[in-house]
């Protein structure tokens, strides 16, 4: 069982993974960014993503940016979803099935699904 001072609320962007962000582009960062706030058990749509961090019609970028997280599930990516409710894509290790895996447990658990 994680700890309350486990919870992602508490923590920040481990600084290994910030300096290795530092040679992708300035869009993907910002992505990344606001995807880590997102918390444990709820989600967000790639378009709220986008209105998030100023580039309110930057959706599909988004997408983009986010099939391209090398720091999942670090960066939890697997909490993005599309407008219509729909899971959209998950390129990390497990693919779909490994996303709706995720989200169930976080769901269920409150409970950040990488630190388990």
């Amino acid at each position: 069982m994680i700890s309350e001072k486990m919870k992602k609320k508490h923590i920040k962007i481990p600084q290994n993974i910030i300096k290795k962000m530092s040679k992708y582009p300035d869009f993907y960062k910002k992505v990344w960014t606001a995807c880590f706030e997102i918390p444990a058990g709820k989600t967000l749509t790639y378009k709220q993503i986008a209105k998030k961090i100023g580039s309110p019609k930057a959706a599909r970028a988004v997408g983009t940016a986010l099939a391209k997280n090398p720091f999942a599930p670090i960066i939890p990516c697997h909490r993005v979803i599309r407008s219509d409710g729909k899971l959209g894509g998950y390129s990390a290790c497990g693919g779909i099935k490994e996303k709706l895996k995720m989200i169930k447990y976080e769901r269920e658990t409150g409970t950040d699904a990488s630190l388990d």
